[in-house]
């Protein structure tokens, strides 16, 4: 059995969002992701609809035996047990969970794409994942972080203070 390296992005933009971070980490453990290392929380503006509150993001470098799908499987599970419900696209939830990147692959399936299509556009996906993963490359061999001084002057977003230990 391989084991596989994978980044993930969480989010969340209601209730407790902190304590919702906390607890989809640990789920993610239960379910059997080793968490290697775990970002600083950024607070963001919305992406995409932004009349609802600020996000909290992080990121996770995990180790799986999963391929891509059983993993967004299992990520979806996780957000299922958090009760997550999107009344329509990029609304508020209380927990988001994205797959960045796995091992050094391009994958492509109606529900998964890998890099994550809009990686290298987010800022709130990129800070946190330059933070655990600064040599990161993408499956071509470029960097995901090359625009990252033009998103600064584009999205606002914040290093917090507080760091969720694994």
């Amino acid at each position: 059995m391989k084991i596989e390296v994978a980044y993930l992005l969480l989010g969340s933009n209601k209730g407790d969002k902190v304590a919702n971070l906390e607890r989809a980490i640990a789920l993610l453990k239960e379910q059997g992701l080793i968490i290697r290392s775990v970002s600083s929380i950024y607070r963001s503006a919305p992406w995409g609809y932004e009349e609802q509150e600020d996000f909290l993001n992080l990121a996770l470098e995990v180790e799986t035996s999963l391929p891509p799908l059983r993993l967004l499987e299992l990520v979806k599970v996780v957000e299922k047990r958090m009760g997550r419900r999107t009344p329509f696209r990029w609304g508020p939830r209380n927990i988001d969970i994205d797959i960045l990147l796995y091992d050094e692959i391009s994958f492509s399936h109606p529900s998964l794409v890998i890099p994550h299509p809009h990686l290298t556009h987010r800022l709130f996906a990129l800070l946190p994942l330059q933070e655990i993963a600064p040599n990161i490359r993408l499956p071509d061999g470029s960097s995901p972080f090359s625009e990252l001084e033009n998103l600064k002057k584009e999205q606002k977003v914040e290093k917090m203070i507080l760091k969720i230990l694994a």
